[in-house]
Protein backbone atom coordinates (compact mmCIF):
# COMPACT_ATOMS: atom_id res chain seq x y z
CA UNK A 1 0.00 0.00 0.00
CA UNK A 2 1.73 3.57 -1.24
CA UNK A 3 2.10 5.29 2.08
CA UNK A 4 2.64 9.56 2.84
CA UNK A 5 6.00 9.24 2.79
CA UNK A 6 6.23 7.30 -0.56
CA UNK A 7 4.01 10.43 -2.18
CA UNK A 8 6.31 13.09 -0.59
CA UNK A 9 9.32 11.61 -1.47
CA UNK A 10 7.87 11.34 -5.31
CA UNK A 11 7.07 15.09 -5.51
CA UNK A 12 10.34 15.66 -4.34
CA UNK A 13 11.36 14.14 -7.18
CA UNK A 14 9.27 15.55 -9.50
CA UNK A 15 6.78 12.54 -9.65
CA UNK A 16 3.08 13.87 -9.03
CA UNK A 17 0.04 11.48 -8.96
CA UNK A 18 -1.91 11.44 -12.38
CA UNK A 19 -4.10 14.52 -12.76
CA UNK A 20 -7.20 12.02 -13.42
CA UNK A 21 -9.37 14.26 -11.02
CA UNK A 22 -8.95 11.11 -8.05
CA UNK A 23 -8.37 10.82 -4.99
CA UNK A 24 -5.79 8.58 -2.71
CA UNK A 25 -6.36 7.74 0.41
CA UNK A 26 -2.92 6.54 2.65
CA UNK A 27 -2.50 5.76 6.48
CA UNK A 28 -1.48 8.55 8.93
CA UNK A 29 2.03 8.26 9.22
CA UNK A 30 1.52 9.49 13.08
CA UNK A 31 -0.82 10.09 15.18
CA UNK A 32 -0.17 13.53 15.33
CA UNK A 33 -0.12 13.91 10.94
CA UNK A 34 -3.96 13.84 9.68
CA UNK A 35 -4.88 15.76 6.45
CA UNK A 36 -5.45 16.56 2.79
CA UNK A 37 -2.71 17.11 0.25
CA UNK A 38 -3.66 18.81 -2.80
CA UNK A 39 -1.37 18.32 -6.18
CA UNK A 40 -2.55 19.44 -9.97
CA UNK A 41 -6.34 17.69 -10.43
CA UNK A 42 -5.44 14.81 -7.47
CA UNK A 43 -5.57 14.91 -3.99
CA UNK A 44 -4.35 12.60 -1.46
CA UNK A 45 -6.21 11.86 2.41
CA UNK A 46 -4.05 10.80 5.04
CA UNK A 47 -6.57 9.35 7.90
CA UNK A 48 -7.24 6.43 9.40
CA UNK A 49 -10.83 6.02 7.79
CA UNK A 50 -13.02 3.83 6.28
CA UNK A 51 -12.24 4.05 2.30
CA UNK A 52 -16.06 3.85 1.52
CA UNK A 53 -16.51 6.76 4.19
CA UNK A 54 -13.70 8.91 1.46
CA UNK A 55 -15.89 7.86 -1.71
CA UNK A 56 -18.97 8.63 -0.84
CA UNK A 57 -18.27 12.36 -0.33
CA UNK A 58 -15.12 12.45 -2.96
CA UNK A 59 -16.69 12.05 -6.03
CA UNK A 60 -14.60 11.35 -9.17
CA UNK A 61 -13.96 14.59 -11.15
CA UNK A 62 -14.39 17.42 -8.71
CA UNK A 63 -11.09 18.71 -8.14
CA UNK A 64 -12.68 21.65 -5.15
CA UNK A 65 -14.08 19.21 -2.98
CA UNK A 66 -10.52 17.19 -0.87
CA UNK A 67 -10.05 21.12 0.18
CA UNK A 68 -13.50 22.60 0.21
CA UNK A 69 -15.28 23.62 3.51
CA UNK A 70 -17.24 21.05 3.59
CA UNK A 71 -15.34 17.84 3.23
CA UNK A 72 -12.97 19.17 5.42
CA UNK A 73 -15.40 20.02 8.39
CA UNK A 74 -16.91 16.30 8.01
CA UNK A 75 -13.79 14.95 8.28
CA UNK A 76 -12.66 16.90 11.14
CA UNK A 77 -16.00 15.97 12.86
CA UNK A 78 -15.61 12.39 12.13
CA UNK A 79 -11.80 12.51 13.74
CA UNK A 80 -12.72 14.97 16.44
CA UNK A 81 -10.39 17.58 15.22
CA UNK A 82 -10.14 21.09 13.95
CA UNK A 83 -8.91 21.94 10.21
CA UNK A 84 -6.27 24.51 10.11
CA UNK A 85 -5.29 26.54 7.53
CA UNK A 86 -5.22 26.14 3.62
CA UNK A 87 -1.23 25.81 3.21
CA UNK A 88 0.98 26.43 -0.36
CA UNK A 89 3.31 23.44 -0.56
CA UNK A 90 6.75 24.32 -2.02
CA UNK A 91 9.86 21.96 -1.66
CA UNK A 92 13.79 22.76 -2.14
CA UNK A 93 16.37 19.91 -2.79
CA UNK A 94 19.45 21.10 0.14
CA UNK A 95 22.54 22.56 -0.98
CA UNK A 96 26.47 22.37 0.01
CA UNK A 97 28.16 24.79 1.98
CA UNK A 98 27.56 27.34 4.27
CA UNK A 99 24.32 29.53 5.14
CA UNK A 100 24.30 32.91 2.33
CA UNK A 101 24.35 34.88 6.29
CA UNK A 102 25.78 34.75 9.50
CA UNK A 103 23.17 32.79 12.32
CA UNK A 104 23.54 31.44 15.59
CA UNK A 105 21.77 28.69 16.81
CA UNK A 106 19.23 28.69 19.82
CA UNK A 107 19.09 25.96 22.37
CA UNK A 108 16.12 26.80 24.22
CA UNK A 109 13.53 29.91 22.87
CA UNK A 110 10.55 31.07 24.07
CA UNK A 111 9.36 32.93 20.67
CA UNK A 112 6.05 31.78 19.75
CA UNK A 113 7.19 30.78 16.08
CA UNK A 114 9.34 27.93 18.07
CA UNK A 115 6.63 26.83 20.10
CA UNK A 116 3.97 26.32 17.12
CA UNK A 117 7.17 24.45 15.62
CA UNK A 118 7.82 22.12 18.60
CA UNK A 119 3.85 21.26 18.82
CA UNK A 120 3.83 20.22 14.75
CA UNK A 121 7.49 19.07 14.18
CA UNK A 122 10.31 16.65 15.77
CA UNK A 123 14.18 16.70 15.87
CA UNK A 124 13.40 20.66 16.29
CA UNK A 125 16.09 23.28 15.80
CA UNK A 126 15.99 27.02 15.57
CA UNK A 127 18.51 30.06 14.57
CA UNK A 128 18.38 33.56 14.41
CA UNK A 129 19.71 36.10 12.03
CA UNK A 130 21.34 38.72 14.57
CA UNK A 131 20.20 42.56 14.02
CA UNK A 132 23.72 44.01 11.96
CA UNK A 133 22.81 47.45 13.14
CA UNK A 134 22.44 46.76 16.63
CA UNK A 135 25.80 45.08 16.75
CA UNK A 136 26.41 41.80 18.46
CA UNK A 137 24.00 40.53 19.80
CA UNK A 138 22.21 43.34 20.42
CA UNK A 139 19.27 42.36 18.60
CA UNK A 140 17.50 39.60 16.58
CA UNK A 141 16.46 40.35 13.07
CA UNK A 142 15.07 37.22 12.15
CA UNK A 143 14.27 33.50 12.85
CA UNK A 144 14.84 30.50 11.33
CA UNK A 145 13.54 27.12 12.22
CA UNK A 146 13.66 24.16 10.92
CA UNK A 147 12.27 20.04 11.61
CA UNK A 148 10.86 17.17 10.92
CA UNK A 149 7.02 17.52 10.14
CA UNK A 150 4.14 15.57 8.24
CA UNK A 151 5.45 11.86 7.09
CA UNK A 152 8.85 12.81 8.52
CA UNK A 153 9.76 15.48 5.55
CA UNK A 154 12.07 18.38 6.81
CA UNK A 155 10.14 21.50 7.67
CA UNK A 156 10.89 24.76 7.51
CA UNK A 157 9.61 28.48 9.19
CA UNK A 158 11.12 31.93 9.01
CA UNK A 159 10.08 34.89 10.52
CA UNK A 160 11.48 38.36 9.95
CA UNK A 161 10.64 41.34 12.55
CA UNK A 162 9.10 44.12 11.36
CA UNK A 163 11.86 46.77 11.25
CA UNK A 164 13.63 44.58 9.12
CA UNK A 165 11.52 43.53 6.55
CA UNK A 166 11.70 44.23 3.27
CA UNK A 167 15.05 44.02 2.69
CA UNK A 168 15.64 40.56 1.42
CA UNK A 169 16.06 38.91 5.14
CA UNK A 170 13.16 36.34 4.24
CA UNK A 171 14.75 35.00 1.23
CA UNK A 172 17.99 34.79 2.70
CA UNK A 173 16.79 32.51 5.53
CA UNK A 174 14.78 30.45 3.62
CA UNK A 175 17.98 29.72 1.63
CA UNK A 176 19.35 29.15 4.60
CA UNK A 177 17.06 26.55 5.41
CA UNK A 178 18.79 24.53 1.81
CA UNK A 179 22.59 24.75 3.46
CA UNK A 180 21.08 23.23 7.00
CA UNK A 181 18.35 20.73 6.49
CA UNK A 182 19.92 17.23 5.41
CA UNK A 183 17.31 16.59 2.56
CA UNK A 184 14.56 18.28 0.64
CA UNK A 185 12.86 21.05 2.74
CA UNK A 186 9.71 21.74 2.54
CA UNK A 187 8.13 25.10 3.36
CA UNK A 188 3.78 25.53 4.05
CA UNK A 189 3.23 29.26 3.17
CA UNK A 190 -0.08 31.08 3.73
CA UNK A 191 -1.43 31.69 -0.14
CA UNK A 192 -2.10 35.12 1.69
CA UNK A 193 1.39 35.95 2.54
CA UNK A 194 2.37 37.29 -0.49
CA UNK A 195 5.68 38.38 0.83
CA UNK A 196 6.94 35.09 2.15
CA UNK A 197 5.75 33.62 -1.12
CA UNK A 198 8.43 35.76 -2.83
CA UNK A 199 10.65 35.06 -0.52
CA UNK A 200 10.44 31.17 -1.11
CA UNK A 201 10.32 31.68 -4.41
CA UNK A 202 13.15 33.49 -4.66
CA UNK A 203 15.28 31.23 -2.31
CA UNK A 204 14.37 28.38 -5.41
CA UNK A 205 11.83 26.49 -3.45
CA UNK A 206 9.24 25.25 -6.49
CA UNK A 207 5.61 25.63 -5.41
CA UNK A 208 4.20 21.77 -5.84
CA UNK A 209 0.63 21.77 -4.37
CA UNK A 210 -1.90 22.98 -1.53
CA UNK A 211 -2.39 20.86 2.28
CA UNK A 212 -4.88 21.42 5.40
CA UNK A 213 -4.04 19.65 8.05
CA UNK A 214 -6.56 18.62 10.91
CA UNK A 215 -5.08 19.05 14.07
CA UNK A 216 -6.68 17.45 17.66
CA UNK A 217 -9.29 19.78 19.38
CA UNK A 218 -7.36 21.65 21.98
Amino acid sequence: MTNLAEVLRDAQDGRFPPADGGVTLVPQPSPRDLGVLSFTAHAVVFADVDPAWIRERLPPGDLDAPLGPPFLQELAALTGRAAGNLDLLAVACPLPGSAPLALEELRDSGHPRVARARRYRDDVRVWVAPAQDDGPGGGVAGLLTVGRGVGGRWEVAIEVEPAHRGRGLGRLLAAAARHLAPAPVWAQVAPGNAASVRAFIAAGYAPVGAEVLLSPEP
